[in-house]
């Protein structure tokens, strides 16, 4: 099992120094990689180097019984794969069995949204008078107004928003830097929260920090808080709609392709390294013209 540790060490190393991995893409790959690992114990395979076609094939049966989307087998299958691309690189296996491994068609299912009625009852629950209330709003208006990532939105700085020209600077996978402009409204909530909401959530903490988004104690905002801030907004919305961070993020980019953005824009707001990445926003497009067309159009139905 040491051997088995040592291996996942320097692969982590590797994404940290030589791929520049966001922290989230090492923790993803850690977790596929000890999963496996403990895949490989219950078969009573103790060394990569016996690992073959065959036991991938029962690791696979293993998956799907668990009833995983394809999705989540092909992450799997494509981090086992590098790894052990780099193991071979370094000489610490003789081949790597995942290449003969085809990955499952992935789904493409049509990310869920948030329709602008919707978002309006949102934006109207917020306790403005509140240091959490207005941390709330703030919250909200950037989630929905830039379409940042809850990992970029969790570790914003105050250095990293320009409010004479109304950009942020974020820091996205890879640590990739790009900046991202923001409106007015947003633009109000941030500077009503930073100039007394955060001053007073901040005197509650010992410690100073530099984070945008606080909790009640004064600390930095994990990402796991904004989705139970978010959850609670909803239940005070009386809303029957579920919520997570990337709602927001789909309906941010939706919204601007209805309203005539264009793809590349949008795909260099959102941070997607390819344009394929940003181009399932345009089924719910299609889908919204379809059925305006079969609405609208006098020749539409008989």
């Amino acid at each position: 099992m040491n051997e088995l540790i040592y291996q996942k060490n320097q692969f982590v190393e590797y994404l940290q120094i030589e791929k520049n991995a966001s922290f989230l893409t090492i923790d993803q790959y850690k977790d596929d990689i000890e999963n496996f690992f403990s895949f490989m114990m219950s078969e009573s395979i103790s060394s990569l180097k016996e690992v073959d076609y065959s036991l991938i094939r029962v690791y696979l049966s293993e998956l799907h019984s668990k009833e995983l989307s394809r999705r989540s087998i092909s992450r799997r299958l494509s981090c086992l794969r590098s790894f052990y691309r780099f193991l071979e690189r370094e000489q610490l296996v003789h081949h790597n069995p995942f290449l003969n491994i085809r990955m499952p068609k992935s789904e493409n299912p049509i990310p869920q949204f948030f329709y602008e009625e919707e978002l309006e009852h949102l934006f109207t629950v917020s306790d403005l008078t509140t240091p959490l209330g207005q941390r709330n709003q703030a919250l909200l208006e950037l989630l929905y107004g830039t379409g940042i990532r809850v990992s970029e939105c969790k570790q914003l700085e105050i250095s990293d928003i320009d409010f004479s020209l109304t950009t942020l600077l974020i820091t996205g996978k890879g640590r990739k830097e790009r900046y991202v402009p923001f409106g007015q409204f947003a633009a109000d909530a941030l500077t009503d929260y930073i100039e007394y909401g955060r001053e007073t959530l901040l005197s509650k903490s010992n410690n100073s920090t530099h984070n945008v988004f606080l909790n009640a104690r004064g600390g930095p905002l994990t990402a796991r808080g904004i989705r139970m801030i978010l959850d609670k907004m909803v239940k005070d919305a009386a809303l029957t709609v579920d919520i997570y961070p990337h709602k927001l993020r789909h309906s941010f980019a939706t919204h601007l392709i209805n309203q005539g953005a264009d793809l590349r824009s949008v795909q260099e707001l959102l941070g997607h390294e390819h344009l394929s990445s940003t181009q399932i926003y345009t089924h719910v497009t299609k889908d919204r013209l379809r059925n305006v067309y079969m609405n609208s159009h006098p020749r539409a139905n008989k």
